[in-house]
């Protein structure tokens, strides 16, 4: 959807139907490789996870099998992205830690988010595009609690 009007918005029923697809191309038009996204989303999940995190934790945070996070952490640990450290709680766990350069590329993909973020809503005022922002970031929060929650229920 371009940058439509309001009465040009789709009714609010429409509108809450079309949370699914558009979220999912947000994640599809990121200005970024596979490589790219695959990296961020683990040194983010690693770096917003309350406590510490493990390959295990990080498979399920994700939604994808111990193997394919596995895979995605030895790639980010040859890239020196990541490191395993011993579990302040427990020294028989092994979790995983941002790197200096683990911190430095998250923060490098948050910049090139950002940049398009500003570009893709350059029509936009000023204040629907802060709203929006804090909307998204309160949405993405909330959605991490909710999936916890879910989690427990399972569990």
């Amino acid at each position: 959807m371009s940058s439509a009007s309001f009465s040009e918005q789709p009714p609010d029923d429409l509108a809450l139907d079309q949370i699914g697809p558009a979220l999912s191309r947000l994640r599809r038009r990121a200005p970024a490789s596979g490589k790219d996204l695959s990296r961020n989303l683990v040194l983010n999940v690693i770096a917003d996870a309350p406590g510490e995190m493990t390959v295990g934790g990080l498979a399920a945070e994700m939604g994808v099998a111990q193997p394919v996070a596995s895979r995605t952490v030895a790639a980010c640990i040859d890239d020196g992205l990541l490191r395993r450290a011993a579990s302040q709680f427990d020294g028989r766990r092994t979790v995983l830690e941002l790197t200096e350069h683990g911190e430095a590329e998250r923060n490098r993909f948050a910049a090139e988010q950002r940049k398009a973020f500003l570009e893709i809503t350059a029509a936009w005022s000023p204040e629907e595009r802060v709203q929006f922002a804090r909307l998204l970031v309160r949405y993405g929060a909330d959605a991490t609690a909710w999936s916890r929650t879910q989690a427990t229920r399972r569990d």
